[in-house]
């Protein structure tokens, strides 16, 4: 499926000739973590990158996984002072273009189209965020989950005669930290989801086989799937 892929623009492209560098980046290591200073932004070119914060009890709650064409650091844009407010972790290995923070800013005042630009690439993030949000304060665990496998079967989604396989490895710890719940209550909600033969799981791949049962469990609004991703 893969249709909330977004792909940066002609204009956002042009971001990637203002990079200083690129740079290798290696699983396990951040790019950057909650409360450092914020001197660039990274597009990533290839590998994995997760975005997140930590609670004040110390759980992780998982935000977005960012891939090739996405921007990472854009929020410190115009703020003095500027700190991540998040932890770039990367999953995977692979590559970023390091863009410097001040050049950037720079550049959306010289240039308005591509502020225009960016301000709409802004746009689909924040509202990607108001609606995850949204699910979590109104449908509570269970609907911050199903609609967490929704939004996966969007971005990482292969149809199969099965089912719709989410070609992503995800333990279930990793999975409870997208829902902001326990890892215990997600293995709970998915044996549930198993033995009605909604879902099933091999090798840590969730194979989907009645989405629309999904769903309906969440008053799904059918939004398009450019905003309801996990990217």
């Amino acid at each position: 499926m893969n249709s909330g892929k977004s792909t940066l623009s002609v204009e956002l492209t042009e971001l990637l000739k203002s990079a200083d560098h690129i740079m290798p980046i290696k699983k396990g290591t951040f790019l950057f973590q909650e409360g450092m200073t914020a001197r660039e932004l990274y597009i990533v070119l290839s590998g994995r990158v997760k975005i997140s914060k930590l609670s004040s009890d110390g759980r992780e709650l998982s935000l977005r996984i960012c891939t090739r064409d996405e921007i990472v650091g854009e929020l410190t844009l115009f703020s003095e002072d500027a700190k991540y407010i998040f932890n770039a972790n990367v999953e995977e290995d692979g590559e970023v273009a390091v863009i410097n923070k001040d050049e950037l800013e720079r550049k959306l005042f010289e240039n308005s189209k591509l502020a225009f630009e960016f301000m709409k690439w802004m746009s689909d993030h924040f509202r990607k965020t108001q609606t995850k949000f949204r699910d979590l304060v109104l449908f509570g665990k269970k609907g911050a989950l199903y609609s967490t496998l929704v939004r996966m079967t969007n971005s990482y989604g292969v149809p199969t005669e099965k089912g719709i396989l989410i070609d992503l490895t995800l333990t279930n710890q990793e999975l409870a930290n997208f829902c902001a719940t326990t890892r215990e209550s997600v293995n709970r909600m998915l044996n549930e989801l198993r033995n009605k033969g909604i879902i099933s799981i091999y090798k840590s791949k969730i194979t989907i086989h009645d989405l629309h049962y999904i769903r309906a469990e969440i008053n799904c609004e059918g939004c398009p799937a450019v905003f309801c991703s996990i990217e």
